[in-house]
C-alpha cells in the first residue's frame, strides 16, 4: 500500500506525481484555453512547444532525483495536456481526494489510476458533483486548511474559478479537527494580470515561518491582511503585479531549507538566499505560459 501523508507544503518531500508534456497535442484555439494567460499566448503566437516544456519537466525531474524523492508519472493520453497534475487531486494528512476539474479535463484523473490503485480504498474520497474543487485553491498548514475560492454569485461566468463553497463546506466535513479558512479571489477571464486562477498564484508557505504573497490576488483586504499578521509582516515576500502574472508564488518546497524556483525569478530567488534557504533554480517558463508553475505540476503525497 502507497502511504500517504500532507500536513504543510514544506516538510521533507518523499513522493510526488510529477505531470508530463509527452503528448500535449496541437496548441488549443482561443476558445479551447482554460485561463486568459494561455489565450494571450495562442493569440500572441507564443504558446510553448512540446518539446520545450518537455525540457523543462525533466530538467524538475532531476532536481526530485537529486533529493531522493519518489517520483510518479501519468500514464499518456495521446494530445491531451497532463503537465498540471496539482489540479485532478490531492493530499490532505493521509487521505487522497478526487478533485472535480473542468469536465474538459477529466481524463486526467485516468492516468493516475495505476497510482491511485496502491491507495487503501478507504484513504480515497471523491466529493459529490457539485463540490467544484482543484489542488492548486488547497493548502494544508498544521491545523488549518487554507482554500483559495470565490464567492461571488457569479461563480459559474467564470472558468477561472475552479473551487466553490460546497468544496469549503466538504472539506469542514472531512477535517473537523482542522480549520479551514477560505479566500475569496480576484477573478478575470479575460485580463491574465488581474486574475488569480488558484490561491498558489498569490500566495503560498514555505519553510521556517515566512510565506509568498500578492496583495491584489485577494479581493478582500482583511483576508490579506489576516495571512500577514498571521505570518508576520517581517516573514511576507510580497511580490508585485508582474511577479504574480510571471508566477512567482508557484514555486515548490522540498524541505523547509531547500526551494525549487524559476531561474528568472531574480529579486525572489536573491530573498530566499539571503533568508538561508537553498534554492534550486530551473527553466520553466515556457509552461508558465499556460498560467501554472512548479506547484501546479506537482503533487505531493508523502513528506515527512
Amino acid at each position: 500500500m502507497l502511504q500517504l501523508n500532507i500536513t504543510n507544503e514544506f516538510s521533507r518531500l518523499r513522493a510526488v506525481v510529477l505531470g508530463t508534456a509527452q503528448s500535449n497535442g496541437p496548441t488549443p484555439t482561443i476558445e479551447q484555453s482554460y485561463d486568459p494567460k494561455s489565450a494571450e499566448h495562442i493569440q500572441a503566437g507564443t504558446y510553448p512547444t512540446i518539446e520545450d516544456m518537455i525540457l523543462e519537466m525533466e530538467g524538475l525531474a532531476k532536481v526530485f532525483e537529486k533529493y531522493q524523492v519518489k517520483v510518479y508519472r501519468p500514464t499518456q493520453i495521446e494530445n491531451y495536456n497532463q503537465i498540471f497534475s496539482r489540479d485532478i487531486g490531492f493530499v490532505v494528512e493521509n487521505l487522497f481526494i478526487n478533485a472535480n476539474i473542468l469536465s474538459n479535463r477529466a481524463r486526467e484523473i485516468q492516468a493516475l489510476q495505476y497510482v491511485i490503485d496502491q491507495i487503501h480504498p478507504q484513504k480515497v474520497i471523491t466529493l459529490p458533483q457539485e463540490v467544484h474543487i482543484e489542488g492548486g485553491d488547497v493548502m494544508p498548514h498544521g491545523d488549518y486548511i487554507f482554500v483559495g475560492t470565490y464567492y461571488g454569485d457569479d461563480y459559474s461566468s467564470y472558468i477561472t474559478a475552479r473551487t466553490n463553497l460546497a468544496a469549503v463546506t466538504a472539506l469542514q466535513e472531512l477535517f473537523p479537527e482542522k480549520i479551514v479558512k477560505p479566500f475569496n479571489l480576484k477573478k478575470s477571464n479575460t485580463e491574465a494580470h488581474d486574475n488569480a486562477l488558484h490561491l498558489d498564484c498569490c500566495f503560498q508557505p514555505i519553510g521556517h515561518g515566512r510565506c509568498i504573497i500578492h496583495k491584489d490576488g485577494f479581493l478582500i483586504q482583511e483576508e490579506y491582511q489576516w495571512l500577514v499578521d498571521f505570518f508576520g509582516p517581517d516573514n511576507c515576500f510580497n511580490i508585485d503585479k508582474d511577479e504574480m502574472y510571471n508566477m512567482n508564488s508557484n514555486i515548490f518546497s522540498i524541505s523547509e531549507d531547500v526551494i525549487i524556483s524559476e531561474k528568472n525569478f531574480t529579486r525572489l530567488n536573491s530573498w530566499l538566499l539571503e533568508k538561508g534557504y537553498t534554492v534550486e533554480e530551473v527553466e520553466y517558463a515556457e509552461i508558465a505560459k499556460q498560467e501554472g508553475l512548479l506547484r501546479c505540476s506537482t503533487m505531493p503525497l508523502f513528506r515527512d
